[in-house]
């Protein structure tokens, strides 16, 4: 497998790689924000975001590693990430 396309490029595989409780940061999405361009699930590296039928895109929060790349790709600012509190 490439270097760097995580578990995007095999998937289900994130489902093998859930996020046990040492994540730091998760993100938080504003949907109001949203122009559901799916950046956010294209640039995942762990393919763990999803889109609803009316194009809303989510998290999967059991296996985000809050890495921040969606967050930090997102062209509208929708995605902010928060402290985790544990």
């Amino acid at each position: 497998m490439p270097l760097g396309l995580g578990c995007s490029a095999r998937p289900g595989r994130a489902k093998d790689n859930r996020t046990g409780s040492w994540r730091v940061f998760w993100p938080r999405f504003d949907h109001s924000k949203c122009s559901k361009c799916g950046m956010c699930q294209t640039l995942c590296p762990e393919g763990c975001i999803s889109e609803d039928g009316e194009g809303t895109f989510q998290p999967d929060l059991t296996y985000c590693k809050g890495c921040g790349i969606c967050a930090e790709e997102c062209p509208g600012g929708a995605i902010q990430m928060e402290k985790e509190e544990k």
